[in-house]
């Protein structure tokens, strides 16, 4: 630790999901020996976010299942707790209760909220708009899903797909909305087509539209710039996250679209940032990588800069990410959106097995391995060779 880092006496980590919990247990493993308290506005310890869309829904995992492993007794938590204001010079936080918190070192951890269709100006007044982000929407929409019913979905993101692959297995009659084709912007083309055609085959039927907006305080409706309708027992809102950065008004740090941080996750040289949250340096600017492994891979960087100034290791990302829908387990390393089309290393074209691998003119840029197993550390290989 540097002696900057040992004068840091009690640390605070605002917020007690994936990158917070791992903060403070990173902290702990580097030998951190002072005090850390960790808030959580959620009344539910840390659990794994991802598996909301998939195994819960699919009711093939419960809460206890999908719980984080617990962090020491030497960590104060304090869930179901939130932090309305901070005082960055005097090294105070607000909290919902009433009561204040001193700190000395801060780790911003507050995730991200659903955007709204109301955030964008696309719904009226008053229109019922639901989301999903939390275990209780997942047991709420679990539930709901038991009788047959229609969903609609607006959204054609992961998350949007991940929803619809969950319906569609619950026997919903599910519509999926968007101003673009399916994925095509997380993914790129070829992957996109392919769970399309997989949501298609499993009876999803998408709508490709500029303008959506929804109406209806108790049964909503999603109307588009022609005039069609949808109506659905369930109308889901799927188009982004906000970060939780409202706490933070008053501080003056750069924040609307997330808290900015250098390639360290570093506020300040006692404050740091990771996960939804968070803004790291990025080709144009600073971008929010609003992922699983993106979390991992900030808290641990975020935690170390912490205790070691510039000692730590700047952040490099390993470009991970996976889904699972209608069938498919597709993992990817590299570049995303992957632009063009793969060459097939194994397996044949319009199967579902299938080892791609996509190359700009001088070397690899991604690779994907779709209903494959193919240990990760192959796969990042392949999306850099040259």
């Amino acid at each position: 630790m540097t002696a900057s880092a040992t004068r840091l006496r009690h640390i605070a980590v605002v917020g007690a999901s994936l990158a917070g919990t791992l903060v403070a247990d990173t902290l702990r493993r580097n030998g951190y020996d002072g005090r850390i308290t960790l808030l959580g506005a959620e009344p539910h310890a840390a659990y794994s976010r991802p598996a909301l869309s998939k195994g819960v829904l699919a009711g093939t995992e419960e809460p206890g299942d999908i719980a984080l492993q617990p962090l020491g007794g030497d960590i104060d938590q304090r869930l179901n707790t939130r932090v309305v204001a901070t005082d960055l010079e005097a090294r105070r936080l607000v909290l919902d209760d009433g009561d204040d918190l001193a700190f000395d070192g801060l780790a911003i951890t507050t995730g991200a909220r659903p955007r709204r269709l109301a955030d964008l100006g696309a719904a009226e007044p008053g229109a019922r708009e639901t989301t999903f982000r939390d275990l209780d929407d997942a047991l709420w929409l679990a539930r709901e899903l038991r009788g047959r019913c229609r969903v609609v979905i607006v959204g054609a993101g992961i998350l949007g797909m991940e929803l619809a692959s969950a319906c569609v297995d619950h026997g919903a009659e599910v519509t999926v909305i968007d101003r673009q084709p399916p994925l095509l912007g997380q993914l790129g083309e070829y992957l996109a087509n392919l769970v399309a055609a997989a949501a298609r085959r499993a009876g999803v039927r998408f709508v490709c539209h500029p303008s959506v907006r929804l109406r209806g305080e108790t049964s909503p409706i999603v109307e588009l710039g022609d005039g069609r309708q949808f109506e659905g027992d369930i109308v889901l809102s799927a188009v982004g996250c906000t970060p939780n950065v409202e706490w933070l008004a008053a501080t003056g740090l750069p924040a609307g679209g997330g808290v900015q941080v250098d390639t360290r996750g570093r506020v300040r040289e006692n404050i740091v940032a990771a996960g939804d949250v968070a803004a790291f340096p990025a080709d144009g600017g600073h971008r929010r990588t609003p992922l699983w492994n993106s979390a991992l891979e900030q808290a641990r960087t975020a935690a170390a800069a912490l205790l070691r100034g510039d000692a730590a290791p700047p952040l490099t990302p390993a470009g991970y990410f996976w889904t699972e829908q209608f069938g498919l387990t597709i993992k990817v390393c590299g570049k995303l959106p992957a632009a063009g089309t793969p060459a097939i290393l194994d397996g044949t074209s319009g199967t579902s097995e299938l080892l791609l691998q996509w190359r700009d003119e001088r070397s690899a840029t991604t690779a994907a391995a779709v209903n494959t197993r193919v240990p990760i550390g192959k796969l990042r290989a392949l999306a850099r060779e040259s």
